[in-house]
């Protein structure tokens, strides 16, 4: 269907009361001189192809992180499913990898993500049958990429495909709407919104929200189509469940790896009045990514959004999708710390709701300061950039970041036993970042972490018994810490950029007592799996404690 044809404002008597859309006296407000001088669609190609080639040389420079290199080394083994969270970024890494393992192509999902979603926020806006559309979807792409995250953010996790399938679900529910309830368009729109649905929660489970939100929205808001909603809510639903069903089928015979991590493993600190700041950091973190701009001027010109909500249409259904993942967000916020990039699926709609509900006026206002803060945080960046390491040498953090930056430092001292000895760390960010600049996988000897157990899948101790490891760590070692494990230890720290690192060098691994003392403790700490979950399979178990249950 072909899309509605832009209004165009009615002309008016002098000292007439605007039309409805116009923004009241705020719509006669005069365009800035940069926008005089340029159309939104100009300032759009403009600030696509700035931020583009900011971004471009940000990926190509920036050290890849652990977490990053966690999920590269999911694409380097692919499978149906991973330790810790759904296996869709895994899948798209997959062959980008075999293209490169350089920073900037194994980053490009996320370099090209902002542009993707200003893309499809614009379009939707532009197509809308409303005064002003075309212009409003322009500088709805403008506000997309001026957000804090559009700017900065390079870094290729889960929430990657877990943003870029959750719009493209919002888009497809959107014009589903705008089809006859039960024609041919209605049902298929709605299975494509069960399909990105579908493939959001293969991403990241916090798709559930997105999920919830239509469903309240078709409980609430979408009373006019009568029965017939239900229909077409149950063709999403059951579109978008075989996401998790294939999710519960690698779980079952993989320890149910996913949800020990999300629902028991990771949450040792979370519970109801353990912190009363998390709420304060949720309101933070929610004005950052979203910027106050945004918040300040729905608060200012909250008539304009009720009259804009009042009638069924794309602001209405924006409201719902949005407002619903956040205020659990914010309910979830009193027993536990959100995290900034939990939010970041939903704030491209925050954008959307800007674009069709303030004043165009205002709308050109609200982008000049987003855009302004986008400027100050590619001046941030630049000039933190040219500072030296050794500016941070006060910050607890201060070891990592030297082990990211200064990885090949650090691997130059381990070059003269790479033939002789595997090589591990204590903690599996630092082994995935030291293997991801390798191209040599490390191990995690030891106990490690929640966050360690996607090792338990790459790495089958049985096969190191009598061979020499290098373990190297961050913190002081203790000889016995690691006696018990080793015909011989040896310990020969050195520094990089006034830190100090160890390397604890060890002889003829002694597999047996490792299982006895290391291994069970994992199994015990991390792979007490409740008794309801049916299995059919844990590898864990099945290679080191066979005949013994994983419960």
């Amino acid at each position: 269907m072909a899309a509605p044809q832009e209004k165009k404002p009615a002309a008016r008597k002098p000292g007439a009361a605007p039309a409805v859309g116009e923004g009241g006296s705020d719509s006669t407000v005069a365009a800035t001189p940069l926008q005089q001088r340029f159309s939104p669609r100009h300032l759009v190609w403009g600030a696509a192809a700035l931020f583009f080639v900011f971004r471009l040389w940000l990926a190509a420079v920036m050290p890849i992180t652990g977490d990053e290199a966690y999920f590269i080394y999911w694409g380097a083994v692919p499978d149906w499913g991973f330790y810790d969270h759904p296996p869709m970024v895994g899948w798209w890494l997959a062959p980008l990898l075999r293209l490169s393992w350089a920073e900037w192509v194994v980053r490009l999902p996320v370099l090209l993500l902002p542009f993707a979603l200003a893309a499809l926020v614009g379009w939707l806006v532009r197509r809308a049958p409303m005064e002003f559309a075309t212009e409003r979807g322009w500088l709805a792409a403008l506000l997309v990429l001026f957000l804090p995250t559009s700017v900065w953010n390079i870094f290729i996790t889960t929430d990657t495909p877990l943003i870029f399938f959750s719009l493209l679900a919002v888009v497809a529910y959107v014009l589903a709407l705008e089809r006859p309830a039960g024609s041919k368009g209605w049902w298929l729109l709605h299975a494509l919104a069960g399909l990105g649905l579908g493939l959001a929660f293969l991403s990241k489970y916090f798709a559930v929200l997105l999920g919830v939100a239509f469903l309240v929205h078709t409980l609430v808001a979408r009373r006019d189509e009568g029965w017939k909603r239900w229909l077409g809510f149950a063709l999403l639903t059951a579109v978008a469940l075989l996401g998790p069903a294939l999710n519960i089928w690698w779980n079952c015979s993989h320890c149910w790896a996913n949800i020990m991590f999300n629902l028991y493993n990771r949450h040792e600190s979370s519970g109801w009045g353990k912190t009363w700041t998390t709420p304060f950091l949720y309101v933070a973190s929610l004005a950052y990514v979203a910027t106050p701009f945004i918040f300040a001027y729905l608060w200012k010109y909250r008539q304009a959004l009720k009259d804009a909500v009042a009638q069924p249409g794309l602001a209405r259904t924006t409201l719902w999708l949005v407002s619903v993942p956040l205020g659990l967000f914010a309910v979830l916020s009193l027993v536990k710390e959100v995290g900034l990039h939990w939010l970041l699926s939903f704030i491209p709609l925050l954008c959307l709701l800007a674009a069709v509900a303030l004043p165009v006026a205002a709308l050109r206002r609200l982008a000049v300061w987003m855009g302004g803060l986008a400027l100050l945080h590619v001046a941030a960046i630049v000039v933190v950039s040219r500072l030296p390491l050794s500016t941070w040498e006060d910050s607890h953090l201060y070891d990592g970041i030297v082990l990211t930056f200064r990885s090949q430092e650090l691997l130059e001292r381990l070059e003269p036993y790479a033939n002789d000895y595997v090589f591990a760390s204590d903690g599996y960010s630092n082994a995935v970042t030291l293997g991801y600049n390798a191209r040599r996988y490390f191990f995690v000897f030891g106990v490690g972490s929640s966050h360690a157990r996607h090792d338990d899948i790459m790495t089958d101790v049985r096969q190191l018994e009598g061979k020499n490891i290098l373990v190297l760590r961050k913190t002081e070692p203790q000889r016995e810490e690691y006696a018990p494990y080793f015909r011989e230890v040896e310990i020969l720290p050195f520094e990089v950029e006034g830190v100090m690192f160890y390397q604890v060098l060890g002889r003829g691994f002694d597999y047996v007592t490792y299982r006895d003392r290391v291994l069970r403790e994992i199994k015990q700490r991390y792979y007490r799996i409740p008794s309801f979950l049916p299995m059919t399979g844990c590898y864990f178990c099945e290679r080191y404690f066979p005949g013994e249950e994983c419960r």
